[in-house]
């Protein structure tokens, strides 16, 4: 639906969504209306260049015609219908994530903290049949994101965030570790922890990547501990990091993995994959969703997977985001560049970062802050050089103006 066939103003629309809707987002002040490739257009048809991606989640490209055509095609047929009888498109989803990635079974869910809700229900389920009812204690990593729902938020390990605070108590049963710190994760290890929890790459914890050591170790660490590894993959997969999933780049495989955003090109949909004898925990009555595995949802899915394999966007993702990091290191008040493929953090020396964001959508461009001093890159994986170039002289110049602000500010 456009501005235009509502017959309200740009202002009006905006004053409706104050006032009805609860808002925990610092809006952007424009009504984004249409997007197509790399570019979201407002209601004026500016066009911003969008390396934000819906965040990590318009993998495909914004607007992408196939995962479009498969939302059309199968809303003639069924839009949703109840988990009991068999779907086409919930059914050839399965079989294509489970070959490619290699695990066994698959849970559909609705979101990325609803797949991580159901990899931790999983896991604990499965500890408590096999070994007691007090092997459910999970492992996850200091300043890790796992999602907003009580279980997830009480796996993110930041206690002191906005994103605990306030909600407590959390769910108990969850230690956390330093990342990228084996010795420390081995510390926590008790008779009742049943699994490591983390992310390949953390994301909302400032763009860190595990380091092959580290991957290594915690499979081994599972391994001699009979724990089962878990790996958060609700952003790094399908492609972002410049593997199919992040954990491929590592040669380590998990014993259950949950993702969401690339996904579904767009639609809601989340998945937690597990080896036979993990997803099996899960029977009859244990474990439900209303919408999870709906037909829509699906049928988007398994078109925006397809396009990201056929077009091997992981391998554009793997180079385009080297040169991506090339660029960013170039750059003024910039001490660290840290990522995987198109997953880039870029960290400053000034705390500038929610500045920079808001100078670089002055200039039609689009990223995310992640505190005072990083700023966070997930375009599409369909990104040239040329939009990485655009990107660069534009930050070039929201960074002079930021730090040219807070250098006023001092004086």
């Amino acid at each position: 639906m456009r501005l235009k066939d509502t017959g309200l103003t740009a202002r009006e629309l905006k004053a409706l969504a104050d006032k009805y809707m609860v808002e925990t987002y610092p809006r952007y002040d424009f009504v984004a209306e249409r997007a197509e490739g790399m570019y979201l257009y407002d209601e004026k048809g500016d066009a911003y260049l969008d390396f934000y991606g819906g965040v990590a989640v318009n993998s495909a490209g914004n607007r992408n015609e196939k995962v479009i055509q498969a939302i059309k095609e199968q809303a003639d047929d069924i839009i949703h219908t109840f988990n009991y009888p068999y779907t086409v498109p919930q059914a050839l989803l399965a079989r294509k994530i489970c070959d490619t990635i290699g695990m066994d079974k698959i849970f559909y869910q609705n979101s990325g903290t609803e797949a991580n809700e159901c990899m931790i229900k999983m896991a604990r389920k499965y500890g408590t049949d096999k070994y007691g009812k007090n092997r459910y204690h999970i492992i996850t990593a200091k300043n890790g994101f796992h999602g907003r729902t009580y279980g997830a938020m009480s796996a993110t390990g930041q206690p002191d965030s906005a994103i605990q605070q306030g909600f407590m108590p959390v769910v108990p049963g969850f230690a956390y570790a330093e990342f990228n710190n084996l010795d420390d994760f081995a510390s926590k290890v008790t008779p009742d922890t049943i699994a490591v929890m983390i992310e390949p790459v953390q994301g909302e914890g400032g763009v860190h990547p595990a380091t092959q050591e580290f991957m290594e170790g915690l499979r081994k660490l599972c391994d001699d501990n009979d724990m089962l590894l878990l790996f958060d993959e609700v952003q790094t997969g399908w492609g972002r990091t410049g593997t199919v999933m992040a954990y491929m780049g590592y040669g380590v495989r998990p014993d259950a993995v949950s993702m969401a955003k690339a996904m579904g090109g767009g639609m809601p949909i989340g998945a937690c994959c597990a080896r036979k004898e993990v997803a099996e925990a899960l029977g009859a009555g244990s474990h439900g969703s209303t919408y999870g595995g709906n037909a829509l949802a699906c049928a988007a899915a398994l078109a925006s997977i397809s396009e990201i394999l056929d077009n091997d966007l992981s391998a554009n993702a793997a180079k385009v985001g080297k040169y991506l990091q090339r660029r960013l290191a170039a750059l003024p008040h910039v001490r660290e560049v840290r990522g995987r493929g198109l997953l880039a953090g870029c960290e400053y020396d000034i705390p500038i970062a929610t500045e920079v964001k808001w100078a670089a959508l002055k200039r039609r461009a689009l990223i995310t802050a992640i505190g005072d001093s990083v700023n966070r890159m997930v375009p599409p994986l369909t990104a040239t050089k040329r939009d990485v170039d655009k990107l660069a002289g534009i930050m070039r110049e929201a960074i002079e103006e930021a730090a040219g602000g807070q250098t006023a500010k001092a004086g």
